[in-house]
């Protein structure tokens, strides 16, 4: 098993303690004149992948509810899919795949999980807390819902995917050590490299292991990943940008189009 793939399995992520503490301050500029900025969002599906909208149904803990104006579709800008069916590609020579969870997401979602979800559940797991820091706690796991094309949400741009790694057989979810959607340090990529309590269980290692296959899966393809959660990744959105270093971001705000693209 892994044959292919070992090497990925045991390549430490890096510390990405200094990434956590870049801010949405600035952002970078959104370059509207790149050929890639006018993509029409495209079925996910139109790209060989698989998944499931984790906020469309009602079995999506912690949440075990739809959440309201969310849709069934994966939709995603095509150069943005084309990276993904790469990673696929390259993951299916040691039969896993990439399981998407969420990528556009309509701002209706954007701002219940920003504005009421996380912040009522923060405040009730944290009543030491002022509100300051349970802002504070939210902005560190969900962006604003903004209409300002300048400084759009990364999932109201398609070019941010929320996924994780499944066997092609049908055989489940590789284990990862948490819940998709966990507001916590336990969603840190980087984990199980230094940051949880020692000596790991062994479950904690073989969830080091296969978010090390999927950070340097993701990568090789020049996604940017979200350094407080392991299922997060762009590609040309602001926060892409400011990660890279790119001198701008290629898509700004998205919508579907009229035809259900």
């Amino acid at each position: 098993m892994f044959a292919t793939l070992a090497h990925w399995r045991d390549k430490p992520i890096p510390d990405l303690t200094s990434l956590r503490e870049v801010t949405d301050s600035s952002p970078p500029r959104i370059d509207i004149h790149n050929p890639l900025y006018s993509d029409a969002l495209a079925p996910a599906e139109q790209f060989g992948l698989s998944g499931r909208n984790h906020y469309a149904h009602d079995r999506n803990p912690p949440y075990w509810r739809a959440a309201e104006g969310a849709i069934d579709a994966l939709l995603l800008r095509p150069a943005v899919g084309a990276r993904l069916r790469a990673v696929n590609e390259r993951l299916a020579q040691d039969g896993v795949m990439l399981w998407l969870l969420d990528a556009w997401r309509p701002r209706a979602v954007q701002r219940y999980f920003f504005e009421v979800w996380t912040p009522d559940t923060l405040r009730r797991r944290h009543p030491e807390w002022d509100e300051a820091a349970v802002r504070a706690a939210v902005r560190r796991y969900w962006s604003p819902p903004t209409e300002d094309p300048n400084r759009p949400a990364p999932h109201e741009t398609g070019a941010a995917v929320d996924l994780t790694l499944a066997w092609r057989d049908g055989g489940g979810m590789l284990w990862m050590g948490s819940l998709f959607d966990d507001p916590s340090p336990v969603s840190w990529p980087d984990r199980y490299e230094g940051h949880a309590p020692e000596p790991l269980s062994v479950s904690d290692e073989e969830a080091r292991a296969n978010r090390r296959l999927l950070h340097w899966a993701m990568q090789e393809e020049g996604f940017a990943p979200n350094p407080t959660e392991w299922w997060h990744f762009s590609y040309g959105d602001q926060y892409w940008a400011k990660l890279t270093g790119a001198s701008a971001a290629l898509f700004g705000l998205a919508a579907p189009s009229e035809s259900g693209a």
